[in-house]
């Protein structure tokens, strides 16, 4: 296992999240000593759910504008799990909070599946992923999101099958949720009785 140790850490941002130049010097796996800079962005621990109906056969998702998606592609919108940061919460409660803002959901019991960093080569997130059963009558409000956090969120209900496809067609490009999507049909969530 290579050793590193920080030699200087330079705040280059901090309006929303935290962006660093960090140094540090590190043994490499031959032996030699390197020096490498890289800008690390911190944005928060994250959580993100898959809800799924098996009776239905459906997953409910959601459909918002990303800024940095607009910006890579000009398009803007992306189709995703729901999800959020843990703004100091525990994953299972705030994940809860999320499905009900984003999603207008009332679920219980979210089962933890596994944690991940999503882009590990400039970004600190780590997520939690959950699954969860849900039916139609869990639907205690609109959902949404927060417009003063400038969500405008469409949520939608496709079937496994027509949410795998949209993977196939480009349409749904965000990698949590093709994780999420993948392990639904891996796992035969949809064949639960």
């Amino acid at each position: 296992m290579a050793q590193a140790r920080i030699l200087a850490r330079q705040v280059l941002s901090h309006v929303r999240y935290l962006l660093e130049k960090v140094t540090i010097e590190r043994q490499r796996s031959d032996g030699k000593t390197q020096t490498i800079s890289r800008e690390v962005f911190d944005t928060g621990q994250g959580a993100v759910i898959l809800l799924y109906d098996p009776t239905r056969g459906r997953v409910a998702l959601i459909k918002q504008f990303r800024l940095p998606v607009f910006v890579s592609n000009g398009e803007g919108h992306l189709i995703e799990a729901v999800a959020g940061k843990l703004e100091g919460e525990d994953p299972a409660v705030r994940i809860v909070m999320e499905v009900e803002e984003e999603a207008g959901f009332k679920i219980e019991k979210p089962v933890r599946i596994f944690e991940a960093f999503m882009s590990p080569g400039s970004v600190t997130e780590k997520l939690t992923f959950f699954v969860v059963r849900y039916r139609p009558e869990d639907r205690v409000g609109p959902g949404g999101g927060l417009a003063d956090e400038g969500e405008d969120i469409e949520v939608i209900e496709p079937t496994l099958d027509e949410a795998l496809a949209m993977i196939e067609s480009g349409e749904i490009c965000d990698a949590k949720t093709i994780a999420l999507l993948y392990y639904a049909k891996v796992k035969g969530l949809m064949n639960e009785a």
